[in-house]
């Protein structure tokens, strides 16, 4: 195992627990690697390459991979770390004197807290931004409350405390319920422990609770509950009401029913949609006598 003590950058943390940054404030924790098959170390690219079964390990934090390369620079004033025979590293670099810039995970990724998984097939932690890109086949974000999956890209924002989803986005509930659409933005609320208040300029869409509390979604949105269908342009979804706001061509479906309206309320929890005209517009379906309605 390679224990790089220096690696280390203190980062906002955000909404999810899958951060590699730390938490804000903190003195930075060390990334921990170790592989199968070996470790090499480049002075010259100022890499550390772990291939074979590799891990990293950092805080709550664990990143698995069939490759892991961690990128670093020099801190300000300090020494080279001298070589250590064959390029690969049996210790840690140079105490304090190296800086993780990047950690990047090839093949087979999974990213994991105890209670948080993604998966992809490429995942690139950039320390300066806070970004976490997942690329690749098969997307995939549980947590608790809800599971994400995406064609393109999953990414984190650790400062804005946010995650988008792109490319065939789609959000499932425990209960079913869901949302997808081409890209799905998910806010997620203020991580900070014994309920203290948000940072001063933390996002008014943030609180206390660390749970998803926002969802914008935009083209070709399509919102499930349990007994309708709402399809539009954009929406707005509050986890914690339940309550959406779909914008746009709306067509709210139940069953053989299908209304067309501008814009539709939905109450996820209790599946009750009302659908909504433009100014100086109209509401118009089709209703099958004895089959149910939605609400108008």
């Amino acid at each position: 195992m390679l224990l790089l003590p220096g690696l280390a950058a203190a980062a906002p943390a955000m909404g999810q627990d899958l951060n590699l940054g730390g938490p804000p404030g903190a003195p930075p924790v060390p990334v921990q690697i170790s592989a199968a098959q070996g470790i090499t170390w480049s002075q010259d690219a100022q890499t550390v390459t772990a291939t074979g079964g590799a891990k990293a390990v950092r805080g709550d934090v664990t990143v698995t991979a069939d490759e892991l390369v961690a990128h670093y620079v020099k801190k300000p004033g300090a020494s080279q770390p001298p070589p250590t025979g064959s390029g690969t590293v049996e210790g840690g670099l140079d105490q304090g004197n190296a800086q993780l810039t990047e950690l990047d995970a090839l093949g087979h990724v999974h990213i994991y807290t105890a209670t948080d998984n993604a998966w992809g097939d490429k995942a690139v932690y950039s320390v300066e931004q806070q970004v976490l890109v997942l690329t690749g086949h098969d997307l995939k974000l549980t947590t608790p409350q809800n599971t994400v999956t995406a064609r393109d890209s999953i990414e984190y924002y650790a400062a804005d405390r946010k995650a988008i989803a792109r490319g065939n986005a789609l959000i499932v509930s425990q209960d079913g319920r869901s949302i997808a659409a081409d890209v799905i933005t998910g806010y997620f609320s203020n991580p900070a422990a014994g309920g203290a208040k948000p940072a001063a300029g933390a996002s008014p869409q943030t609180d206390e609770s660390g749970n998803l509390k926002r969802v914008e979604a935009i083209g070709h949105v399509v919102i499930k509950t349990r007994t309708d269908t709402v399809t539009g342009d954009k929406g707005v979804y509050l986890p914690p009401t339940g309550e959406a706001r779909i914008g746009g061509n709306v067509h709210v479906i139940h069953g053989p029913n299908e209304l067309a309206g501008s814009d539709a309320l939905i109450n996820m929890k209790t599946g009750i949609a009302t659908l909504l005209a433009a100014p100086g517009g109209r509401v118009s379906g089709v209703i099958l006598p004895g089959s149910g309605k939605p609400n108008e």
